[in-house]
Order: C-alpha cells, then sequence, then structure tokens
C-alpha cells in the first residue's frame, strides 16, 4: 500500500507539469456514474387564495385527508382556494447516501396564479424504475410575483407558478452502480473526438504503463483499474488530474434565422470567391393629372394617371473577393466593411456554402 501511494505521488508531479491542457475530468464522464432524475406529485398549501381549481387537486386533496381520519362528504366543495397541485422534480448526483439533501423545484399543475408563501406537503420522489429514492417537503422560494386590479388589469414579473426549495429533500436510498465492478472502467468523451480520444490514451499509457488505456471509439475509452474501492478511488484522482491536448473542433458556421446570430469557429476558411452585395430599390407612384379640353373645343375633363418609376441601386454596389484560405479575422473584417445587416449576411453565407466556397459546416437553427 505505501508502494501505491508512493508511485501515485510521483505521477501527481509528472501530471502537474503540463499546462494550457485540458484535464480529463473537464472533457469526460465515467460510465455508469451519472445523476438520475426524480419526480413526484404533490400539494402546495398555505397560498394566499391564488391556488388552482383543477378537480384534480380536490381528488388529492380528499385523498390526503382520508389518509388523516378525515372524511369531506361527497358532493362537498372544499372551495380550495389556498392549495395547489404541483409536480415536483429534483436532480439525484451519483453516490447519493440516505441522509443528505437535494434541492427540488415545485411547478403548478393547474392553474394557480401564484406558488407564493406556500408549503409543499410531504411528497415521495421516484426514479424511472418506479422506485421511492427521496422524499421532499419544506416552504417554497419564489421567485416572481403578480397583481390584479380590480378593472382587469395585472402585472407578472417571472413566473411565479414556480419555485424552488433548496435542500427540500432527503435521500432515503442509493441508487446502485457498477463504478466498483469489472477490472476496468470507460471514459466517455463528452464531445466525441478521434484525435481526443488517441491523446487521452497515449496520455494514461505513458503515465501508468502500456496497455493501461484503450480506445473502443471516438467516444469511449477503457481504462484499466484497481478492483479495490479505495485504490480505485486515488487510481482515478489521478488520471482525471491528467492534462492533454484536446483535438480542435470541426469548423462550423451556427446561424438562427430567428434572432438572426451568426457564430463562426475558428477554423473556417475560405476558397476564392467574389461576393457582390447592393441593395436595388424600386419605387413606384402614381401622380393624378387633370386633362381639360380648350373652352371652344369639345370634350370632357378627365383625369389621367402618370406613373413614374424610378429604379435606385445605392450608388455604390460593393464587391469583395476572398482569396484562397481566408480565416476568420478577414471574413469579419470584409463584412462590416460592407456593412451588410444580419439577413443579408445569412444569404451570403449560404449562397458561398452552395458554391463550394466556405470550407465549414454550415447549420440552421
Amino acid at each position: 500500500m505505501k508502494t501505491f501511494f508512493t508511485a501515485v505521488s510521483c505521477l501527481l508531479l509528472l501530471v502537474s507539469v503540463q499546462v494550457q491542457a485540458e484535464r480529463i475530468k473537464d472533457i469526460t464522464s465515467i460510465a455508469g456514474v451519472r445523476s438520475n432524475q426524480l419526480v413526484g406529485y404533490g400539494l402546495v398549501v398555505g397560498l394566499d387564495g391564488s391556488g388552482d381549481k383543477a378537480p384534480f387537486t380536490t381528488q388529492t386533496f380528499r385523498n390526503m385527508m382520508s389518509q388523516f381520519g378525515i372524511s369531506v362528504p361527497a358532493g362537498t366543495d372544499p372551495k380550495l382556494k389556498n392549495v395547489a397541485a404541483v409536480s415536483v422534480t429534483a436532480e439525484l448526483p451519483p453516490f447519493s447516501k440516505p441522509g443528505q439533501r437535494v434541492d427540488v423545484t415545485v411547478a403548478s399543475l393547474g392553474n394557480a396564479k401564484s406558488l407564493r408563501g406556500g408549503q409543499l406537503l410531504f411528497t415521495p420522489l421516484k426514479g424511472a424504475d418506479g422506485n421511492i429514492y427521496a422524499v421532499a417537503q419544506g416552504n417554497l422560494v419564489v421567485g416572481g410575483f403578480g397583481a390584479e386590479g380590480n378593472d382587469g388589469s395585472s402585472i407578472k414579473v417571472n413566473v411565479p407558478s414556480v419555485g424552488r426549495i433548496p435542500n427540500g429533500a432527503s435521500v432515503e436510498q442509493t441508487v446502485p452502480t457498477n463504478f466498483a465492478r469489472g477490472d476496468s472502467l470507460v471514459f466517455n468523451l463528452d464531445q466525441p473526438d478521434f484525435t481526443t480520444a488517441h491523446a487521452m490514451v497515449k496520455k494514461i499509457n505513458d503515465l501508468m504503463g502500456p496497455g493501461t488505456a484503450e480506445a473502443l471509439d471516438a467516444t469511449s475509452i477503457r481504462v484499466s483499474a484497481p478492483r479495490d474501492t479505495s485504490q480505485r478511488v486515488s487510481y482515478l484522482s489521478i488520471i482525471e488530474n491528467m492534462e492533454i491536448e484536446t483535438g480542435t473542433e470541426r469548423a462550423k458556421v451556427i446561424i438562427n434565422s430567428r434572432t438572426g446570430t451568426i457564430v463562426m469557429g475558428q477554423n473556417v476558411l475560405i476558397e476564392p470567391v467574389a461576393v457582390t452585395h447592393g441593395n436595388l430599390v424600386v419605387t413606384i407612384t402614381e401622380d393624378f393629372q387633370v386633362s381639360q379640353p380648350n373652352a371652344l373645343a369639345e370634350g370632357d375633363t378627365v383625369v389621367v394617371p402618370q406613373t413614374n418609376i424610378n429604379i435606385d441601386d445605392g450608388g455604390d454596389n460593393r464587391m469583395f473577393k476572398f482569396g484562397p484560405g481566408v480565416s476568420l479575422d478577414s471574413i469579419v473584417k470584409a463584412v462590416n466593411d460592407v456593412g451588410v445587416a444580419p439577413g443579408d449576411l445569412m444569404a451570403i453565407l449560404e449562397a458561398m456554402k452552395q458554391a463550394g466556397a466556405l470550407k465549414a459546416e454550415l447549420i440552421v437553427i
């Protein structure tokens, strides 16, 4: 054991030598070690007349009262102005143990106007397998608010029908993982990349010994690991703090057609191409003139329309030319000099892609 931790200390010193790279823990996750989503259905009480009138809220209220030995007569309307039916969600971190607490988010399911000032009653939270992994209860923190006048006017800030309860759920059981099973672990890259996977395998094998790591594909890297849990934790601490040079992303141009946002990656290049940009404005006006005959001539006075057509191309049609291998800086400078609007720039980029001059993946969202 002493030899193992001595080796750990030496390797940590080696890992800390390399700078200006990304740590493995920042770009990967371990297969099977993940958070789990929990969901539940409950009641929020104590509202100031802002509850809902949904039929399922009344049904839930009756069921809850019956569990306390109180029977609500059939056909009686409890008029639940201070009660709201809600969904309760939480994210259970990996390795959470019974007794630990997690935050919960509470959202109205009916037509409750606000959950401000409400209290969530005891609510079991279930996982995808239907088992209960936590229970939630507590006072809500609501960031939004709303107000209404007698004349129907109203104002709302943020969303008052959603709130949170910090540390509002208590973990009841642990989600099993395969962390301590087998002789190896699999690291999954957040962004699949063959270059990054190769660099990670090389780094681990150089420091931990040949054959320690192997790439399964562009995403997954299998790494041998000791069976002893304590040694496995220390071993992974070494690996996840290793720094590697990651592969550069593919050249991409992302266009948001709704907001006019255009984002270009650093590896975007342009092949030789000429682009012209100009505004063609066609103005058509109708003038009406009166045609009146001479006093001694026969005829009627009539209104004669006269059409005027004016074409204005801006007077300064601009063309710019990109040479081979132009970088992003040159592209940005050129389009800024031209002064194109976002919509025009989108059309230019799409046309350049169709012409084969834009060496990047064009993504329109």
